[in-house]
């Protein structure tokens, strides 16, 4: 039964990553999810109109979801029990203008996005995927929707240059300039050319404008981005090119997220940092708040964050420094009293569990590890610890965290970085300092970080899952047991 179970949260995951490869694709799988469980959506440019007991999501930019359950209990000034994850991974982002054609192949110009190892991305079948702005015409009226988009097949790849023709690359390392030598080849210009004519008279075909009176697209999308790549994109929406208003698309890697091993332990999958927290957050919220007995007796919020943009600091109206959080915090309890000496007094009764993959030992580099903090994989949530706040866990917040473990039987690792080693951060300092929320950072061991193909174990999702949903279910009982700032 264990096994069962085991397989069943693993393969929920898998689906999730096979159906998010953009975080934009993460929020509309997350949303679909919510929907599913009897979330309501509620939107930011409209006034909330909350009710005890029930459940509710939002969204950012379509990048950022926030989900959230009110206990039947809650009254405003009490606390909120908030798992916060991110959406984004690196990647590569088409530039503004990606139309690039040199030495006789069509490439994508695209921009380095975070800290990828980005000699992975060589010799990938790799596509594109994002979301679309499109033109609407309807009875004389124009509109613009949002669309997201993903081409199936593979359409680009980042070939490496021959041992031949780079004779040291083994001796002297795989440099790469991200500049010049990261560009996806899209086409040989000769092909594109004999096919020419076939894609000028599809259903698709971009209007021309006269300049001179001679036929020109200047000022159009396809002065700016291959007409092989819009053709696809407005094949796959059902559009015209001259509809497509603008994009934000992302390449990605069109190998499956797979179980895998000779023993079926690990999953095999691209974006795991950190879409495997935000997909064991968001399903241990749905599973703790399921039935109306889940928040009978629960007097806080118990909600799930997911957050855009950490891997390149937080810093947009969707990332973790923007004020999301506070105004998630601040609108829930004005609906029900607006006192605002209520919300200063919410915070200081919440606690957040900042989510993020962490450095599992990796076997052929355990040197990279401190002796006595070596998170491995089946090991459970591994709770990371940095006396330069790096990390905003400190002794009570990772007590209660470790104390609802230890009641069911889950295990927990610890992590500190080597004095002589950088430490990463996470959205749980940022956090922890802009809304003064008690914290603590954790994550789900995994090897190959930011690699274009990670691997984690199939036993850390089950232990991450179990451990949130304790979280979620226990957590205000535990809170009110242990008494510091008294």
């Amino acid at each position: 039964m264990q096994k069962m179970q085991e397989n069943s949260v693993a393969s929920e995951l898998i689906n999730f990553l096979n159906a998010s490869p953009t975080a934009f694709h993460a929020v509309e799988e997350a949303k679909r999810r919510l929907r599913n469980a009897g979330y309501e959506q509620v939107s930011e440019r409209q006034d909330w109109d909350l009710e005890a007991g029930k459940r509710y999501f939002f969204t950012r930019n379509h990048s950022t979801i926030v989900a959230f359950a009110i206990g039947n209990k809650f009254e405003a000034g009490n606390g909120f029990y908030i798992v916060g994850a991110h959406t984004d991974s690196p990647c590569l982002k088409l530039k503004p203008v990606s139309k690039v054609t040199k030495g006789g192949y069509l490439k994508v110009g695209v921009q380095t996005y975070g800290s990828g190892l980005w000699h992975t991305w060589f010799d990938r079948d790799l596509t594109v995927a994002g979301r679309v702005i499109v033109k609407e015409e309807k009875d004389g009226s124009v509109s613009y929707s949002h669309r997201l988009v993903r081409i199936e097949e593979p359409i680009l790849r980042v070939p490496t240059i021959a041992i031949h023709l780079d004779s040291n690359v083994n001796s002297d390392g795989f440099k790469v300039n991200t500049e010049t030598q990261l560009l996806p080849v899209l086409a040989t210009s000769i092909k594109t050319e004999l096919n020419k004519g076939v894609a000028e008279s599809g259903p698709v075909k971009s209007e021309e404008i006269q300049v001179d009176g001679k036929k020109s697209d200047i000022g159009t999308i396809n002065s700016k981005h291959h007409s092989l790549v819009l053709e696809m994109i407005a094949n796959q929406i059902g559009c015209k090119v001259d509809d497509i208003c603008d994009f934000e698309l992302q390449v990605c890697d069109t190998q499956p997220s797979v179980i895998a091993g000779a023993a079926k332990e690990f999953i095999f999958s691209g974006r795991l940092d950190n879409l495997c927290s935000s997909f064991c957050s968001l399903k241990a919220l749905i599973d703790a708040t399921s039935t109306e007995s889940d928040l009978k007796d629960e007097s806080g919020v118990r909600m799930v964050a997911l957050f855009d943009h950490e891997e390149v600091g937080s810093n947009s109206a969707q990332g973790a420094r923007s004020p999301v959080m506070l105004d998630a915090l601040s609108r829930i309890t004005s609906s029900f009293d607006s006192d605002s000496k209520l919300l200063p007094k919410a915070i200081q009764r919440s606690y957040l569990v900042s989510s993020d993959m962490a450095h599992a030992l990796h076997p052929n580099y355990m040197d990279k590890h401190e002796d006595n903090h070596q998170p491995k994989l089946h090991g459970g949530l591994v709770i990371k610890h940095n006396a330069n706040q790096r990390y905003a866990t400190n002794a009570v917040t990772s007590f209660l965290f470790r104390e609802i473990a230890t009641k069911h039987n889950l295990p927990t690792q610890d992590f500190v970085v080597r004095n002589d080693m950088t430490c990463g951060s996470t959205i749980g300092p940022i956090l922890a300092s802009g809304v003064g929320i008690r914290t603590v950072d954790v994550g789900a061991p995994q090897l190959s970080m930011h690699s274009i193909r990670e691997m984690c174990a199939v036993d850390d999702v089950k232990h991450s899952y179990e451990h949130f949903k304790a979280f979620f279910q226990e957590f205000s009982d535990l809170d009110a047991k242990i008494t510091v700032d008294m």
